[in-house]
Order: structure tokens, then sequence, then C-alpha cells
């Protein structure tokens, strides 16, 4: 899966918005509601890389593998990494996004989760 794809697969979750944030950040945010569930660095180093959020047990499997490193300041709340998303399969990309963007509608209120579904 390239970045544009999964760049693609990430707006298409019911729901999300992707915001860019210029200078100093530098990157592609996409929310549901206000709550983020991945990001894209859009500035070098590491043009493209992409970020998500995983579970306690993920992250310490994904921290492990080679290109993947816990997020820069959102490590601590199990976000990693993956610096190519080239390099992983597409369904276990696609596997991480929408565990990520169900923990994000998870945090919700029911009435926010209701207007989403």
């Amino acid at each position: 899966m390239t970045s544009d794809e999964l760049k693609d697969f990430c707006a298409a979750q019911p729901g999300a918005q992707a915001v860019l944030y210029g200078a100093p950040s530098n990157i592609l945010v996409y929310a549901v509601a206000g709550k983020k569930f991945a990001y894209f660095k859009t500035s070098a180093p590491e043009q493209w890389r992409f970020s998500l959020r995983v579970n306690a047990g993920r992250f310490v499997e994904l921290t492990d593998m080679p290109g993947v490193k816990p997020a820069r300041y959102m490590g601590r709340f199990h976000w990693v990494t993956i610096v190519d998303v080239a390099r992983f399969p597409a369904d276990y990309l696609a596997e991480l996004v929408q565990d990520s963007y169900a923990r994000a509608v998870a945090s919700l209120t029911r009435a926010q989760q209701a207007a989403i579904a």
C-alpha cells in the first residue's frame, strides 16, 4: 500500500476528516469528531511517515519490528510511527488503521457515535 492509498483509506473511514497543519508541525491529521486516529508527517526528514494508535500488546510487537518506532511525543500513549508504509502488507495496515479508528470512536460520547453511524 502506498502513502496515497493509505491516505485514501484513512479518509474513507465513516466521519473521518483530514486536517493539514502547516509549519512548525507539518502534519496531516485524520480524526473523527475531533479524536485523532492517524497522521502523516508532511516534511523532511521522514516525509510521509505514518503514525497511529495501537493497544499495549501491539505496541510492543510493532516497536520490535524494523522501520517502526514509538511516535514522537505520543509513544507513551501507545502511538507508533511506521517510517515506510510500502514495506507493510496492505491488509495489516488496514487492520491497524481500523483498530485505531475504532479506539477513537469508542472514546466519543454515545450521541457522537450515533451521529457517525
